[in-house]
């Protein structure tokens, strides 16, 4: 499977399998479905409210632990010197494992800088093998990088072909920082499974759009997080490895290209706000 390294070493799969939106009823088996085809790099996060159904596929798999690539994300709520730590020990006790691979803060708001503290002292401590952070604008991301103690070795943001990110890539490069794509296919927003340039480069290499889309992430150097519940397109999304797209069908990808988000700008005041009700409407939730 191909990897990418960070830049303390550690190898991250350059495709894996997300859980977002994935319910308890399904997660378990999907994460199984996805085992068996042969992803090795699964990422949930604290705001799914899945982590014990991971935790109960990792422990159902014949794939071995060490042989897997786990990533979960600390929610706001739990962002706070001390407060972050424990809430990592907790989701390690959902994981029904003694490490976790890669702990991201998800969002870039509230107190980032001292929950960020605590994935440090984790990953001194060896509980985590590798930081980062979540949703960071290249701003975000810089100072982040000039401010801590251990620069983020990821920054998982949302990349897609209408919203390449070009910008959020040069500079997460400058610091070696490997990014990571959410909703590559932007759920489906703006026809893009039916958009006549993805179809075009498609039908030329025998693929599907998914396929050509999560190969354009992977030839950029950036990690791909697809997510599916059903084993036809687990399966497909994840056979991608003889695909190679050439200098034109990059160029052409290039071409939609919006520099616009498909959900939501941590820049509008509006959405700040929304993640603080979010925040007070899931604490009974967990």
């Amino acid at each position: 499977m191909e990897t990418l390294k960070l830049y303390n070493g550690v190898e991250i799969p350059v495709n894996g399998f997300g859980v977002y939106q994935i319910s308890k009823e399904d997660c378990k088996a999907s994460v199984l479905e996805a085992l068996k085809v042969g992803y090795r790099h699964i990422d949930t996060a604290q705001s799914y409210f899945n982590e014990s159904e991971v935790g109960d596929a990792l422990q159902e798999t014949d794939v071995k632990r060490e042989d897997i690539f786990l990533t979960t994300k600390v929610w706001i709520d739990h962002y706070g010197e001390g407060k972050t730590y424990n809430s990592v020990l907790e989701s390690l006790r959902k994981l029904k494992t003694d490490y976790i691979d890669l702990i991201l803060l998800h969002q870039p708001v509230a107190d980032y800088y001292g929950a960020y503290r605590d994935l440090e002292r984790l990953y001194e401590e060896g509980k985590v093998r590798a930081i980062g952070v979540s949703n960071f604008y290249p701003d975000r991301l810089v100072d982040i990088c000039m401010f801590s103690k251990i620069k983020p070795m990821v920054n998982q943001i949302e990349i897609n072909v209408f919203h390449q990110q070009e910008e959020a890539l040069k500079w997460a490069n400058k610091y070696g920082v490997i990014l990571e794509a959410w909703a590559p296919f932007a759920e489906g927003r703006n026809n893009m499974f039916k958009n006549e340039t993805l179809l075009k480069i498609a039908g030329k290499h025998h693929a599907t759009v998914a396929q050509v889309i999560l190969k354009w992430l992977n030839q950029r150097g950036i990690v791909a997080l697809a997510k599916s519940v059903h084993k036809e397109r687990i399966k497909e999304n994840f056979a991608i490895e003889n695909l190679v797209l050439d200098d034109d069908d990059m160029a052409l990808i290039k071409t939609l290209d919006t520099n616009t988000s498909s959900f939501f700008s941590h820049q509008d005041p509006n959405i700040i706000e929304w993640f603080g009700n979010l925040i007070i409407q899931r604490r009974n939730k967990e």
